[in-house]
């Protein structure tokens, strides 16, 4: 989406305002990296676990974990002057998967959030926005005690199409998270361009 404004001078200046996904499994991280990097205060849509929950989340590793998002999560980041990111952290559980569908629509590009303890639960997300040929990046949140695997290692885990990146990060910090959205921006800008080149072509 494109959004114009008028700066103190009166003058007309137009900034782009690029929607971003941010998705994974459950418990991966991705309330915590919207929080952490956006400039407003987040919209966050949480509620408590519940025991009837228990019975369909899968909270092994993740057993400190005591609510969980339904909607989504919503931040806003800018990168500069003229580029703003919206950004929509998706709900990890299989039965809220009918909202992805809607949120995915205009989106630029996805960070898909994996934790090595559980890599098995980001190949749906992946799975996901290679389908709908979403560019995405997979950021790999270093959670500590977690084993370290390389980039490497983690893109053939995962049977990543080639030229998909790989990066680490901590979804606690600011500086961390923004890094891992510049890079998804470059990433998806070159996919759309060349998708663009070769529909004129």
């Amino acid at each position: 989406m494109v959004c114009e404004h008028y700066d103190a001078r009166g003058g007309e200046t137009t900034s782009l305002a690029l929607k971003i996904l941010v998705a994974g499994g459950f418990g991966v991280g991705k309330t915590t990296l919207v929080g952490a990097v956006s400039e407003i205060r987040p919209l966050r849509t949480e509620e408590l676990l519940s025991q009837a929950g228990q019975l369909v989340d899968d909270t092994d590793g993740v057993e400190q974990k005591t609510t969980t998002t339904v909607v989504m999560d919503f931040g806003r980041i800018t990168i500069r002057s003229d580029l703003s990111l919206y950004l929509f952290g998706t709900p990890g559980q299989d039965r809220f998967w009918f909202l992805w569908d809607e949120l995915s629509q205009g989106a630029l590009g996805a960070v898909v959030l994996a934790d090595t303890r559980r890599l098995e639960d980001c190949f749906p997300a992946v799975d996901y926005f290679e389908h709908r040929r979403i560019p995405f990046v997979v950021a790999v949140n270093r959670f500590p005690g977690a084993r370290t695997y390389s980039t490497d290692d983690v893109f053939r885990a995962l049977d990543l199409d080639q030229g998909t990146p790989v990066v680490l990060c901590d979804a606690r910090e600011r500086a961390s998270g923004k890094e891992v959205l510049i890079r998804l921006v470059e990433y998806a800008g070159r996919v759309h361009t060349a998708r663009l080149l070769d529909a004129v072509s």
